[in-house]
């Protein structure tokens, strides 16, 4: 009987490619995968390590799972991604129910690594960061109907709150050829929105080619016949350039929605934070973007609480996002984290007051919400179908303006029409509730 292995992919939507790759890596050595971490025979924990609440997210998981060790439900334990390559040895020394700790250049390796620690081996396993495979079989994790598409890995920007340069290393776009040879082969395989994701996308194609490429990039996915979908996540502010707009206004197929994380607006904080501009500026920015490219929906990240934030950076940033009206924006409090040019600044703000301040944002951000949603009301439109809310009796999705995991859901009335997930259908808006909005199946 084969052994089962089953993955925990925790963190952001590119450790959810690492998992989808490896997984294919586990199938094609004749392992049997498993959905469950807690009922197989070796667990495998993919790590985030950005923040102090994905470190000690991923740390609580493999707890849990030493238990079921200890308990001989489960044999093995593998910890991957962000948080092994980042701490390494560290994590063999500190938890004695780890069996291997791999590094993200010895993904490849992940079926010998598995071999290994099922048979009680105890090690850990790293290769240059460069060797990080971005391609590959997969066997996608996502619902049959969308799927992630990564462009690149690592980072230059080299922010100064930011581990990721260190962690995943610097910069790479994988080829165009196999970008557009991958999408392909998911669109015929039944997925119907694709989902770009890179630390930076809107950096693609300048260390391969000399320049950037993302515009021609979403121009080659519009041509694949049958894709209906392209969402484009992670792009930095000071590359928002008018030919990427220009290409999201004129193709059809990219839904006008675009993730642009600003993390501040204060220009000293910006200036700290390694950024650049201010409250004028990318008030500036996120017209243009309008203007460009109208009906787009913008998501955006704030950061508080960087070292050396005043109240009075707090005020200007609550005055940005009421004059901004961002449709999604998220807020988290800075993490200090070792080995990045933050850390040893003066001026730390105490958990409780860097708490307090996210409370002020994200309160502005619930008014912009309301008003959002009496906007939509009466509007009519695209939602990808995702289910059927037996409580609530009504089915529920996405909208065009909605990202799967991060954004609300749209809920409506399906006139007694049996859907299924991935149908594509016509909602009209009667209602709102917080970030999620409420109709009817449109004629």
């Amino acid at each position: 009987m084969s052994q089962k292995i089953a993955i925990m992919s925790l963190g952001c939507p590119k450790n959810q490619c690492d998992a989808e790759l490896m997984l294919y890596k586990l199938r094609e050595a004749g392992y049997e995968l498993g959905e469950d971490v807690g009922l197989c025979d070796c667990a495998i924990v993919n790590t985030c390590g950005f923040i102090e609440s994905a470190k000690e997210e991923a740390i609580e998981e493999i707890v849990e799972l030493g238990k079921l060790k200890a308990e001989g439900r489960i044999s093995a334990i593998v910890v991957t991604g962000c948080l092994a390559e980042r701490y390494r040895d560290d994590i063999l020394e500190e938890m004695p129910e780890v069996n291997a700790v791999v590094g993200i250049g010895a993904n490849a390796d992940i079926a010998d690594v598995c071999r290994r620690a099922l048979e009680g081996d105890r090690f850990s396993l790293y290769g240059e960061k460069s060797d990080h495979p971005m391609e590959g079989g997969r066997i996608q994790s996502t619902p049959p109907f969308y799927a992630y598409l990564r462009i690149a890995d690592g980072c230059d920007n080299r922010c100064s709150y930011c581990a990721i340069p260190g962690i995943r290393g610097g910069f790479r776009s994988r080829p165009m050829e196999n970008i557009i040879e991958e999408a392909k082969y998911m669109v015929a395989g039944g997925v119907k929105e694709l989902i770009i994701v890179a630390q930076d996308t809107t950096r693609y194609g300048e260390d391969l080619y000399g320049e950037v490429k993302l515009p021609e990039l979403l121009n080659k996915l519009c041509e694949i016949e049958d894709l209906v979908w392209i969402r484009l996540l992670y792009c930095y502010p000071d590359r928002v350039t008018d030919e990427l707009l220009d290409v999201m206004a004129a193709q059809p197929k990219i839904v006008k929605y675009m993730d642009i994380p600003l993390q501040h607006c204060s220009e000293p904080v910006l200036k700290a934070m390694n950024r650049r501009g201010n409250k004028d500026s990318l008030l500036a920015l996120v017209k243009h973007i309008r203007e460009k490219v109208p009906g787009i929906s913008l998501r955006t990240t704030m950061m508080v609480g960087f070292p050396g934030e005043t109240r009075k950076d707090i005020e200007e940033m609550a005055l940005f996002v009421r004059e901004a009206r961002f449709e999604k924006l998220g807020v988290f409090v800075w993490s200090a984290e070792e080995d990045t040019p933050a850390y040893d600044m003066p001026g730390r703000v105490s958990a409780k007051e860097g708490n307090r301040r996210m409370d002020i944002i994200m309160e502005e951000q619930s008014r912009v919400i309301d008003r959002n949603g009496e906007d939509m009301i009466g509007k009519e439109i695209t939602v990808v179908v995702e289910g059927f809310d037996r409580l609530a009796e009504c089915c529920f999705g996405r909208s065009e303006f909605d990202a799967p995991d991060i954004d609300g859901k749209v809920f409506f009335d399906a006139a007694g029409k049996r859907m299924n997930a991935g149908d594509l259908v016509r909602v009209r808006i009667t209602d709102h509730m917080e970030c999620d909005l409420v109709g009817e199946k449109a004629e």
